[in-house]
């Protein structure tokens, strides 16, 4: 019988979108999608991987864009942290049902229904094993889930940040418009901050720039990603964070 292949990465941060909970939907929850990511971060955590999650909220509510069609920014974003709460219970809900022990902390207390965040206590769940989903943000309005991920994984002393996203790694144009656009294996951060690449917002980049922590975008929607980039097997994805670029 073939050994699983070694583990590259113990304990990381993956970065979901909350539009990644949605398939092809157009806004809300598509439970199959949040039951085969369950499955998959189950798959990873029995293996020894200590896993964090942030969570967006932009399948349900996005303050950037009500803040645009004239709402406060501040009330907005408060409401998207929200959203992120609610998607943090969902795949807290999921990956109990596959018997994988989860804690949900929240950066605006809410008792009833999550932990308030406490860095050592997050780290203590990861050791016991534990899935912590990180929920509402920074807890302040005009910071991204993004910059959350970077700052969260930072906190806990994660390796990598996984940046699961909807396309297999980061390009030099929109592949689904443009046929000879070409995906870089390897960026550095100074690239993506330069060419404006959408890879993570500028200030979650500079972050991980001062700290040097790797940023691994790759397609969260091919089954077994997951796992592939725990184990850095096969030609996965785009990773930020190297001394030069290079093409796939």
């Amino acid at each position: 019988m073939t050994a699983p292949p070694p583990l590259r990465y113990r304990r990381i941060l993956l970065k979901l979108s909350g539009e990644a909970l949605m398939a092809d939907g157009r806004y809300g929850i598509h439970p199959p999608t949040l039951e085969r990511i369950a499955v998959e971060i189950g798959e990873v955590v029995k293996a020894g991987v200590q896993i964090a999650v942030v969570i967006g909220g932009g399948n349900i509510f996005r303050g950037v864009s009500a803040s645009l069609a004239g709402m406060d920014r501040a009330n907005a974003d408060y409401m998207g942290m929200l959203a992120t709460v609610i998607n943090a219970m969902a795949l807290q809900d999921a990956l109990e049902k596959h018997s994988v022990f989860t804690r949900v902390q929240s950066a605006i207390k809410m008792e009833q229904i999550a932990e308030p965040y406490i860095r050592r206590r997050a780290v203590r769940h990861l050791e016991k094993g534990r899935v912590v989903i990180f929920a509402a943000g920074t807890g302040n309005p005009f910071f991204t889930t993004d910059t959350a991920a970077s700052l969260r994984a930072m906190e806990i002393g994660a390796e990598v940040i996984f940046k699961a996203t909807k396309v297999d790694g980061v390009y030099d144009a929109d592949p689904k418009t443009n046929k000879t656009a070409r995906r870089y294996r390897t960026l550095t951060y100074m690239d993506v901050l330069r060419q404006n690449l959408h890879v993570m917002d500028s200030t979650a980049i500079s972050l991980c720039m001062d700290n040097k922590l790797p940023i691994v975008v790759f397609d969260l929607t091919a089954h077994g990603n997951i796992w592939r980039a725990v184990t850095g097997s096969g030609d996965l994805g785009t990773l930020v964070g190297a001394s030069e670029t290079s093409w796939a």
